[in-house]
């Protein structure tokens, strides 16, 4: 059982964890769905949603506190212009976890995507 358990571990240090989550939510905030495991998904979206919840209210602290966790500036101007402004009158649950039927070749890992829920995919066009 894991009751009373903070967080997923994932079988890595801290440092190296709060890298990768950095990093997944960094992506996609960049590229709003990114396809991740289902455990890499459901603690990224603690971090994507409390960035968004930052961005929601624009000003200097809060744009600092967005450097301090994105890796790239790119990515905090996109939260706070395009992101923030679409979630204005929602409370909370910015993201969604989707499974996807199939694993991963490589080690069978259960996969999942993870997105915002204002999303609309948007095929690419075909070059003839």
């Amino acid at each position: 059982m894991r009751h009373r358990k903070g967080y997923r571990k994932l079988r890595r240090d801290s440092a190296h964890r709060m890298a990768l989550l950095r990093n997944l939510v960094t992506s996609l905030i960049e590229n709003e769905r990114i396809i991740t495991t289902v455990a890499k998904a459901k603690e990224a979206r603690k971090f994507a949603d409390w960035m968004v919840n930052i961005a929601k209210e624009d000003n200097l602290v809060n744009r600092r506190k967005a450097h301090r966790f994105l890796f790239k500036k790119e990515a905090v101007w996109k939260l706070f212009e395009v992101i923030a402004p679409r979630f204005q009158d929602r409370q909370g649950g910015y993201t969604r976890v989707l499974r996807l039927a199939h694993r991963r070749k490589g080690d069978g890992a259960e996969l999942a995507i993870l997105e915002f829920v204002d999303y609309e995919f948007k095929p690419k066009e075909k070059k003839e």
